[in-house]
């Protein structure tokens, strides 16, 4: 069966896409190598959206939760309910390998279950699933932790956060607030200012007040079985430690894009290349959707700013099939 449309990625950015092209009409099929929206489940299991939920709610389908800002385990009903109740075509634990022409003007999409035939293809990956490398020595050691989910398993643990951001702080606070003796190294001269405004000042008075250590404009330089080698202002400093949080954010899968044949730009963010308009990339019918068309400026899409992604490209694939 050749589809209207491929959609890589099962995430809310996928999940919008298909609610898109069913709405419209178009064959469809999500291809999502993990479970539903599984970058969301990789979350800490605590945390807390900067976002509310009326501001993620996708198509006008109501998103009820407790608060107004919604926790993962709402996040996840959310779009579990939305797979359900759509009744969307999707495909999980099915990556993404390959992409080629089909030689008729659509595409042969490779996985590691097989073929899929598609007239246009969405790529809506995210980029939560390939972790910053910290690029020292002993980073492969299994004590070093790229996704922070629950604080029990480092009770009474020397723990070293690395990173400033939401991620570094909500790990560092949970991990101290259960008995850790917690540690910082953060690259640069203070807490990041993007850090959620209920958060920032709780782990800032931590700091202040001693309870967490922070190193500023420090980075790891070697992780051992037991220690940690920091390079501080004031010098090479080595540390105990049980546990390495590196909480250095996140980047697009390019081996994925380079797979696929997109043309990356030049430019600092790394982005794909698109129109903005369309959001088709240089490849025809080959579309863009969600927080990757970022690149590496990670922190400039959202959720709640790219809902409109799926209707533009299932109107821009209406309007090249009316051109035919």
């Amino acid at each position: 069966m050749t589809h209207d449309l491929l959609i890589i990625g099962g995430g809310p950015s996928g999940i919008n896409v298909a609610i898109s092209a069913k709405k419209a009409g178009l064959s469809y099929l999500i291809l999502e190598k993990g479970a539903v929206v599984n970058s969301l489940f990789n979350f800490p299991a605590n945390m807390t959206f900067f976002s509310t939920s009326l501001k993620l709610e996708i198509h006008g389908i109501p998103f009820i939760s407790h608060r107004d800002k919604p926790t993962r385990t709402e996040a996840l009903e959310y779009y579990r309910r939305l797979i359900q109740s759509q009744e969307l075509n999707i495909s999980l634990y099915e990556e993404v390998q390959k992409m080629e022409p089909d030689g008729e003007g659509g595409y042969v999409v490779t996985t590691n279950k097989g073929v899929h035939y598609g007239r246009n293809v969405c790529v809506a990956t995210g980029f939560y699933d390939t972790p910053r490398p910290l690029g020292v020595p002993g980073e492969e050691l299994s004590k070093v932790r790229h996704y922070y989910d629950d604080p029990h398993a480092y009770i009474r643990q020397n723990v070293l956060v690395v990173g400033a951001a939401n991620s570094a702080a909500d790990a560092a606070l949970e991990c101290y607030r259960k008995g850790a003796n917690v540690t910082m190294a953060v690259r640069g001269a203070e807490i990041s200012s993007r850090v959620k405004y209920w958060v920032r000042p709780d782990i800032e008075n931590r700091i202040r007040e001693g309870s967490i250590a922070a190193h500023f404009n420090t980075t790891v330089t070697a992780i051992r079985p037991h220690e940690v080698d920091l390079r501080t202002p004031t010098g090479a400093l080595t540390i105990a430690n049980d546990f390495v949080l590196a909480m250095t954010g996140y980047t697009p899968n390019y081996e994925l894009f380079e797979a696929l044949g997109l043309e990356i730009g030049d430019d600092e963010a790394c982005k794909p290349v698109f129109n903005p308009d369309t959001l088709e990339t240089s490849l025809p019918g080959v579309y863009m959707a969600g927080v990757a068309c970022g690149g590496l400026a990670t922190a400039s899409l959202f959720i709640e700013n790219t809902r409109d992604h799926g209707d533009i490209i299932v109107n821009n694939i209406g309007s090249r099939a009316e051109a035919l």
